[in-house]
């Protein structure tokens, strides 16, 4: 009986971290969902939601969470915000944003390496070193789409402060359930 101990743990381990990654896609999905009137455009939650589940659960975990997110999106699920007012899977995924989603999946790895074990201003440094891997290849796809005169109007200026201040709220929200959890 003693040799089935380690097994059992591994698969407990394996449907933990399986229920974790989910939960993040899940609550990545309600980011990319939700709406917040912002000037100078609507803003939804999805880069703060794509920073929190990675710096809760860590590169691998963040990443994973952030696979599942995807592959529902390719599979035509309504994850994606707009969606399915502006098309579901691959299609959207080939759409302007693409860029933006490709940066989320590095983001969500690089956020979870870069932000563990750190304190609040160290996170927030994460969070932006990602924020910056998002726009890059947001806008290096987007530039597909838009004349390059248009490109930072259209892809990066009404975004950047929302953004900001979903990373400020990213890492305060981080720093306080670890606050919680007593690490």
């Amino acid at each position: 009986m003693a040799s089935l101990t380690p097994t059992l743990e591994r698969s407990h381990s394996l449907w933990r971290s399986i229920g974790l990654a989910l939960s993040g896609a899940a609550i990545i999905t309600l980011g990319a969902k939700v709406q917040i009137p912002f000037w100078p455009v609507p803003m939804t939650l999805h880069t703060l939601t794509v920073f929190l589940v990675a710096a809760l659960l860590g590169p691998r975990l963040g990443a994973a969470a952030m696979v599942a997110y995807l592959g529902a999106g390719a599979m035509g699920l309504p994850v994606f915000s707009n969606s399915p007012e502006r098309g579901v899977g691959l299609v959207y995924m080939a759409g302007p944003t693409g860029g933006y989603l490709l940066g989320f999946l590095v983001a969500s790895g690089l956020t979870g390496w870069l932000a563990a074990g750190r304190s609040w201003i160290g996170r927030t440094l994460a969070m932006l070193a990602a924020l910056a891997v998002v726009y890059a290849a947001g806008l290096a796809w987007l530039a597909t789409f838009v004349p390059a005169t248009k490109l930072l109007a259209a892809g990066l200026t009404p975004f950047l402060l929302g953004d900001l201040v979903k990373v400020a709220l990213a890492a305060t929200l981080v720093s306080g359930v670890f606050r919680l959890k007593g690490r």
